[in-house]
């Protein structure tokens, strides 16, 4: 089961408004025009725990937002040379202090990725109006224009997967905060345009933590693909957050006053502050605290599984699994056996050895992120003398790879329903596909193809 399947397996009914995991997983999966109360609720709450649209660090005026993006390209870019410079100098990553941490922000920010783009999803509606034509271009290069190989979901979903990641991780209600506010914005296209407007002028801005996790990924032997192409599409000069600028700038409605507009626009870009950053996840890292978490998460499935054979200060294993908050002191115990040895390389530890391979006595018990945890705990200070490697290079994604097939259900339904219909009734049947719950699967990606090849006719 996939991190998304994982996500999507919620009640599709609007319970439990308590929790923003329920929002979350609510919004992603009911679509239906009787939830648009309930949506317009929730984002009117999350809108007023937004300060004074005079905090936002917006220009004052429509005319100067051009030369503020591009002032704060600039800051950006001149930060990144100094953080290189650094590095250079010898300075430590700034954000990773090992492969473990950065599996764990990958994780954390996994509910905001997997709805990638989603607070554009409700600009499709106005295909005809070339105003829009910015922002339709934005949110389909989301969906990679239907190829798997660029769609933002699906590369992310392949990032985890190579990782070991693709499981169950223990999220909190807070990381799943972002990713309800950009599905409320993808449902509310109709009454919510100028803040939707200010969320995308917010979040297509290149941050410098985007740049900083592509180059410390890198060292650490991860794919930085996902994050290296936001870097390149969202630029100032050409890409989203030019077309950001260009949105705002030509779609205050007729009639509304041009400072409720941009008061609109600057909440809404402040929606952006709400829930926890990237830069807070990765403070928020701590290795032993979470090695601790992940084993206590999986105590209850060991605890009765290992022979009477070792005992460590006079306790079997079973023992020392038994009752819950003893996993550190069995850590403890296993280091004064000697059965791990701390900052030394993890191949020397008998502990590693019983895991690691696939010879080990328990092999398969721990995914690549919890082995990660269990890897970097053991090596400590040794794992920082030694060079970290390069990661290979991603193998292209053929658009065979996930294409249709005649076998797949979802293509052979959409196929069918296309036949009996032509023009604006097929763009009416292909929007829900390109939905964010859909868009990255096979009748999604295709769905995004043959609207692109359908609007192109119709204009």
């Amino acid at each position: 089961m996939t991190v998304f399947q994982t996500l999507k397996n919620a009640s599709s009914q609007w319970q439990h408004e308590g929790t923003m995991r329920s929002q979350y997983h609510n919004l992603l999966t009911d679509w239906d025009a009787e939830t648009s109360q309930q949506v317009a609720d929730f984002l009117e709450a999350q809108l007023e725990l937004v300060g004074p649209a005079e905090d936002a660090p917006l220009p004052s005026s429509l005319d100067q937002l051009m030369e503020w993006v591009e002032h704060n390209c600039t800051a950006v870019a001149q930060e990144y040379a100094q953080y290189l410079h650094g590095r250079q100098q010898g300075e430590d990553r700034r954000y990773f202090q090992n492969k473990a941490h950065a599996l764990y922000f990958l994780q954390c920010v996994a509910p905001t990725k997997h709805v990638d783009g989603a607070w554009l999803y409700g600009v499709l509606a106005h295909w005809r109006d070339y105003r829009y034509d910015g922002l339709l271009t934005t949110y389909l290069e989301e969906l990679g224009d239907g190829e798997p190989a660029q769609n933002h979901v699906a590369i992310y979903q392949r990032l985890l997967a190579d990782q070991g990641c693709d499981g169950d991780f223990d999220w909190q209600d807070q990381h799943f905060h972002q990713g309800a506010i950009q599905l409320a914005l993808g449902h509310s296209a109709q009454a919510h345009m100028p803040e939707i407007l200010g969320y995308n002028l917010g979040y297509e801005q290149l941050p410098l933590h985007l740049l900083i996790c592509a180059y410390e990924l890198t060292e650490l032997g991860i794919d930085p693909y996902y994050f290296s192409l936001h870097v390149t599409i969202d630029n100032a000069s050409s890409g989203h957050a030019r077309r950001a600028v260009q949105a705002v700038l030509a779609l205050m409605p007729e009639g509304m006053d041009a400072t409720e507009y941009w008061q609109r626009v600057c909440r809404g870009y402040q929606l952006n502050d709400l829930g926890v950053g990237s830069t807070a996840v990765i403070k928020a890292f701590d290795l032993e605290h979470e090695l601790v978490a992940m084993l206590e998460r999986k105590r209850p499935f060991g605890q009765h599984m290992h022979s009477d054979y070792c005992r460590f200060e006079g306790k079997t294993v079973n023992q020392w699994l038994a009752q819950p908050g003893q996993v550190g002191g069995f850590l403890q115990a296993l280091q004064d056996k000697g059965w791990i040895k701390r900052h030394q390389a993890p191949q020397d530890s008998r502990f590693w050895q019983l895991i690691d391979g696939a010879g080990a006595a328990m092999f398969g018990v721990f995914s690549g992120y919890e082995k990660q945890l269990l890897r970097d705990w053991i090596a400590g200070d040794w794992c920082e003398a030694k060079r970290i490697a390069r990661p290979r290079p991603a193998v292209p994604v053929s658009p065979e790879a996930n294409a249709s097939t005649p076998d797949d259900p979802e293509m052979h339904a959409l196929q069918e329903a296309l036949a009996s219909h032509d023009g604006e009734q097929q763009l009416a049947l292909l929007l829900p596909w390109l939905r964010p719950d859909r868009h990255h699967r096979p009748a999604g990606l295709f769905a995004t193809r043959r609207f692109i090849q359908l609007r192109a006719g119709l204009r």
